[in-house]
């Protein structure tokens, strides 16, 4: 397929910081592309060369430098450069598979109301299926007849071609929410407006985690940012409930115990910017909950 058909529908968008060594990995996977597509990579004031190091090893691909750590907003500046009608999300830590980026252009060519397809991802060196596929494979939400694969409530920004107008309509990621599950607000928002979101099993992306993580400070931020969300969006009834039941349920220690503190000292500008969701949209959300209660991907532990 020429380029004309593949990589000028689609830019890839980067987010990094302090991972020079796996970036370039990543950079070199995405070079090698048949698609050849467009990379934006947004470097959140990485202090290890990792901007040096792009500029002279990947001359070509499109550097942002904001000189602070942005987090996912560092993406919504990356999609303010994208000319294309697809921007692929992708972490430093991943890649996509031949062939993918063209196909989930060609998916959402042919459904102007697809807002995203999400792709299956695989854990490397091992090459196993990440087990968050099997919660997108059997999600509970119904959908057209037109979606190419289950309909879906939120998506994986490392494993998602997103459409460019749809990621401006939603307004992109919010920044109160600076990283950890900040996907979920943004998907919420685009299902209210009336898009769709899908798992496609035909897509595949690669993930060999980085080892520079640190994974207590990711569970800290994701379980803030899932009680935000849930006060956010939530109606009245179910954000306490969805509360009761993390509090019952996460582990009885100090991370925990520090996202509750920093989720409780966010309560002013959450419940300023709260705004529920009508019922048919709570009860997807609800649907999804409990699916997710027995997903072995969904665990507060690190």
């Amino acid at each position: 397929m020429s380029r004309a058909r593949t990589g000028d529908r689609t830019t890839v968008v980067v987010i990094t910081h302090n991972r020079r060594a796996e970036l370039l990995r990543t950079l070199g996977e995405l070079a090698r592309l048949p698609e050849r597509p467009q990379v934006i990579v947004t470097d959140n004031g990485s202090t290890d060369g990792t901007a040096g190091a792009v500029e002279q090893d990947f001359p070509e691909t499109t550097l942002l430098r904001p000189g602070r750590n942005l987090g996912a907003v560092g993406r919504n500046l990356a999609v303010r450069h994208v000319r294309t009608p697809y921007v692929a999300f992708c972490d430093d830590d991943s890649w996509w598979e031949p062939g993918s980026l063209a196909r989930a252009a060609d998916l959402l060519d042919a459904r102007p109301r697809l807002a995203a397809v999400t792709a299956r991802i695989v854990v490397e060196p091992e090459g196993t299926e990440d087990p968050v596929v099997r919660e997108l494979r059997d999600s509970p939400l119904p959908g057209p007849d037109w979606l190419p694969g289950p309909a879906l409530g939120s998506f994986l920004a490392a494993a998602t071609v997103m459409r460019t107008t749809a990621f401006r309509a939603g307004g992109g990621f919010h920044p109160g929410l600076w990283l950890g599950g900040e996907e979920e607000l943004l998907a919420c928002d685009l299902l209210r407006q009336g898009w769709w979101l899908a798992y496609a099993e035909e897509l595949t992306v690669h993930h060999q985690a980085s080892l520079l993580r640190d994974s207590t400070a990711r569970r800290v931020l994701g379980l803030r940012n899932t009680l935000w969300f849930t006060w956010l969006r939530r109606p009245l009834l179910p954000a306490l409930r969805r509360t009761g039941y993390l509090m019952r349920t996460v582990p009885r220690d100090t991370a925990s115990a520090r996202a509750f503190a920093r989720a409780t000292a966010g309560l002013p500008w959450v419940l300023r910017q709260r705004d529920p969701v009508p019922p048919d949209l709570e009860h997807r959300l609800s649907a999804l909950e409990a699916a997710r209660r027995d997903s072995p991907a969904r665990r507060y532990i690190g």
